[in-house]
């Protein structure tokens, strides 16, 4: 159903005929923002199983506020602030909900409505449903305010909104909001928690609507209390009844604020003065438009193209600005500061996103991502002196593990976000990779450190992330400043894998403080050793030959990928999960790179769809989509620190990235056509699995001639890098 909708969109003049990049081509139109909604669990209590934990509302790229249903209450109406694709319950502040009627008693928790929503529009900027009171909710978005046009059915005489305001996804200590006018209301709420973890922000709001309501009043837990204008406590909120008789259309607008209510008010004034509802989403599909122009794809069926652009969408969403149009923005000592010259910007899931999707902004997006890597080395001064590694607001949640920040700022500067202080990123890494003590906020930035430099071994999943944030930062040291000596001296510790190796076994296994190894299945966290066994994306040679050669590894590859939908604990490929993203890119080290250019297509055919439950997981803030974004272009980034791409068979006859320098022109893909048979590189045969950033960044062709059959000699007369 779903699909059809689109497809119709696509040929019925929403999307203007094929041009050059241009502000009339309307790219926000082919993305499908319900892609991952839902999980593919057989009921309520197994929702979470390969849920891409998304949201289909309005937001702006890189931008504050998330004007949305969320994936995890959706039946409290729309939030404004939300993360694309974060696994746990988090913020969900200011649930708003239509409904016919007055409201006669209390909302409490906001969990008992069922609004039935049906969607009628949901993409890039926009969101529109109708839910089964007929009200009809059309959702816009500023950077840091939402709007909201509410179409009410002639029959209904009165109409209503509730607003939890001391409400969020989780739950929270504090709140406060006061009713200023019969048709404004405006206050503050903390943000709850983070998958276990408090979370210190505070959301300052103001809100209003564009006509006086008839009755209004606030609720605390069960109790309703008509005319009150204050509450000062969690789990309350405010209500306003309009007469909406003839069918009347009311209008909402909020704005926020993490530093201040008066800041709230600026945002607001600054941003959205006045109430032009089209004049407000207009501008946010145009903004799309412009950023999802960068890459341009064709020749691929409507469903593909729908789902490229779809995932191209989710990796702008994060990391996303914090800072109030005046630049004030809370950091991580929890102290206001101003951001001058620069915009700040918060929500970093770098044990992710240090994967796939750093690398794609840093090339689209240079600027604005060099902000970005800005903003993580103040968080890190302000907050110890040691690297995060997965920042809510002004919180260091510890998510995770590993140092990835580290790798995520080497990618950074790569892929060519360059324009921050890399003396000052290589003093912070280094701080957090030398000493055990390093930490932000309350979370060492190393865990275990101590026992990896004297040892030179430690957890196994854990060291892996550390063995490869050690290469990342050696790369950086060496590209940013030209200090062989460091980069020397983390290539060295990058090879501390083979510590772990178990000669008896073939396998990285974790041992205990004595050097005596542990059960083969202990100290591997959201995946199996079988998946993390192949986390050694800089030295694949090296791993390789140590088990015994390529034939030998393509085997254990064979049988590895017989599955594709593992779970965290079973022993095969799980496309919906970081540690392995890479691995399907390895066979172009072992001499049949015609099993990746097949297996990649296999993964894109029966893992994604374009439908609700069309992830094989989370999204993880634009990870995932920016792992189907390469996989699909034929070029993916296998290792952090080195600006490159592992190839694979592309699927659209035609793709067109434009970067700051030039565009990379890439010919002959097809969706069908598994198999590389030739690769011309400006216009000369290349013959090689890898290709270098710096042969692209200024503008690039690629002509790729696919077939069905594989071609099992091509690509394999030059080895793809690895660093010993």
């Amino acid at each position: 159903m779903w699909t059809k909708k689109i497809a119709w969109l696509l040929i019925s003049g929403t999307i203007i005929s094929q041009q050059s990049v241009s502000a009339q081509e309307r790219y926000a139109s082919k993305v499908n923002t319900r892609i991952g909604i839902q999980g593919k669990g057989a009921n309520a209590n197994e929702a979470y199983l390969e849920a891409g934990y998304t949201f289909p509302g309005a937001m702006l790229p890189f931008g504050m506020v998330q004007f949305t249903p969320t994936f995890f209450h959706p039946n409290k109406g729309f939030v404004i602030n939300q993360m694309s694709g974060a696994g746990c319950e988090h913020m969900g502040n200011l649930p708003f909900l239509p409904l016919a009627g007055e409201v006669k008693s209390s909302p409490n928790d906001m969990m008992g409505f069922k609004p039935a929503f049906e969607v009628k529009n949901a993409y890039a900027g926009f969101y529109e449903a109708i839910n089964k009171d007929g009200i009809n909710s059309a959702l816009a978005v500023t950077t840091r305010t939402g709007m909201g046009r509410f179409d009410f059915p002639a029959a209904n005489k009165k109409g209503s909104f509730i607003i939890g305001t001391g409400l969020n996804a989780t739950s929270m200590k504090e709140a406060n909001v006061k009713i200023t006018s019969n048709k404004s209301f405006e206050g503050f709420a903390d943000g709850g928690s983070f998958c276990g973890t408090a979370v210190s922000y505070r959301i300052y709001f103001v809100a209003e609507f564009d006509t006086e309501a008839v009755e209004l009043g606030t609720w605390n837990g069960g109790e309703l209390k008509k005319n009150n204008r204050q509450e000062t406590k969690s789990g309350t909120g405010v209500y306003f009844t309009f007469n909406t008789s003839g069918g009347k259309t009311v209008k909402y607008k909020v704005g926020v604020s993490y530093v201040s209510l008066a800041n709230a008010k600026e945002n607001l004034r600054t941003e959205n003065p006045g109430w032009d509802f089209d004049k407000v989403k207009n501008s946010a599909v145009a903004a799309w438009d412009k950023q999802l122009s960068k890459i341009e794809v064709k020749g691929g069926t409507v469903d593909r193209t729908v789902q490229f652009y779809s995932h191209l969408y989710r990796t702008m969403a994060h990391p996303n600005i914090f800072n109030d149009v005046n630049g004030q923005y809370v950091g991580g000592d929890n102290k206001i500061h101003v951001a001058k010259g620069f915009n700040y910007y918060t929500a970093f899931s770098n044990w992710d996103t240090y994967r796939t999707q750093t690398q794609l902004i840093s090339m689209l997006a240079p600027e604005q991502t060099s902000d970005m890597m800005k903003s993580i080395l103040l968080f890190a001064e302000q907050s110890g002196g040691g690297f995060p590694r997965w920042v809510l607001n002004s919180t260091e949640t510890g998510i995770m593990q590993g140092d990835p920040t580290a790798a995520m700022v080497s990618v950074a500067y790569s892929f060519g976000a360059t324009n921050f202080d890399t003396k000052k990123a290589l003093q912070i890494m280094k701080n957090g990779a030398e000493n055990p003590n390093a930490k932000s906020q309350d979370q060492l930035t190393r865990p275990f450190l101590k026992q990896y430099l004297e040892k030179g071994y430690m957890a196994a999943s854990m060291m892996l992330e550390y063995t490869s944030s050690d290469f990342a930062i050696g790369t950086f040291a060496k590209q940013a400043l030209g200090d062989e000596a460091t980069y020397q001296k983390y290539l060295k510790r990058a090879q501390n894998w083979k510590n772990i190796y178990n000669p008896q076994t073939k396998w990285l296994n974790s041992k205990n403080e004595d050097d005596s190894w542990k059960k083969h299945d202990e100290d591997w966290r959201e995946a199996s050793y079988k998946n993390y066994f192949w986390m050694i994306p800089y030295n694949l040679k090296g791993l390789i030959d140590t088990i015994g050669g390529k034939e030998f590894a393509e085997k254990r590859l064979d049988e590895f990928f017989v599955r594709l939908d593992a779970s965290y604990h079973q022993e095969w490929f799980a496309a919906g999960n970081e540690p392995d993203f890479q691995v399907p890119w390895i066979y172009n080290w072992t001499n049949s790179p015609y099993k990746t250019q097949a297996l990649v297509k296999r993964i894109i055919r029966e893992q994604y769809t374009n439908r609700n439950n069309g992830l094989p997981g989370n999204d993880d803030l634009g990870a995932m989509g920016a792992w189907y974004v390469f996989a699909n272009i034929g070029l993916y980034p296998v290792i952090p620190g080195i600006a490159g791409f592992s190839v694979n068979s592309p699927s659209f006859t035609n793709v067109k990235i434009h970067l700051k320098n030039g565009t990379i022109n890439i010919d002959g893909g097809d969706e069908k056509l598994d198999y590389i048979q030739s690769l011309k590189l400006n216009g000369k045969p290349h013959n090689n699995t890898w290709i270098k950033w710096d042969d692209l960044k200024n503008g690039a062709k690629l002509n790729f001639q696919l077939s069905t059959t594989p071609d099992k000699t091509w690509g394999t007369t030059v080895v793809p890098p690895s660093y010993n």
